[in-house]
């Protein structure tokens, strides 16, 4: 059974090679640029630890996946082109998910402790990642537009309320 824990600074070295093959995956199945050659950077991720909002996905206690959770407005979410959100009530984003490969459903064991922060759940991905976008939508999200990280790169953006299950 899979389960979520704050990361500590002493999990990065394993969650910088998660992220790795995760960018040789995305590369490998048609999405060579969402994450480029290294994206998310050490810093990036070491502020994540420092603000208590990057989390570790276990199997058995061994880090197999990883993920960034933040309840309250998120600034790259404020316009959306093309669409529109569904609720401005209070969210949480799930950004930089990623797992290891080496067990399924680490984005279900993330949306599903999300659920449980707070009900009403934002995620997007680049619209070349085909896979994160089937997941996404058989995980109940709704596609309600076009976002802007912070590059000025388009991403879809999804949304998942409480009557969507």
């Amino acid at each position: 059974m899979l389960e979520i824990r704050l990361a500590e600074a002493g999990d990065l070295p394993v969650i910088l090679e998660i992220y790795r093959r995760a960018r040789r995956f995305m590369a490998e199945n048609g999405n060579p640029t969402q994450w480029g050659d290294g994206h998310p950077p050490r810093q990036l991720l070491e502020a994540d630890v420092a603000a208590r909002r990057l989390y570790a996905v276990t199997d058995g206690g061994r880090v197999c996946g990883a993920f960034a959770f933040v309840i309250g407005p998120d600034p790259t979410y404020a316009r959306i082109d093309g669409g529109r959100w569904r609720s401005d009530a209070p969210y949480g984003t799930i950004h930089r998910i990623a797992g290891d490969g080496t067990v399924r459903g680490v984005l279900a064991a993330a949306v599903a402790w999300g659920w449980g922060q707070i009900p009403h759940l934002r995620i997007d991905t680049h619209a070349d990642n085909r896979v994160m976008r089937h997941l996404v939508e058989k995980l109940g999200f709704r596609p309600c537009g076009t976002i802007y990280v912070q590059d000025g790169s388009p991403r879809i953006a999804y949304e998942k309320l409480p009557e969507d299950g």
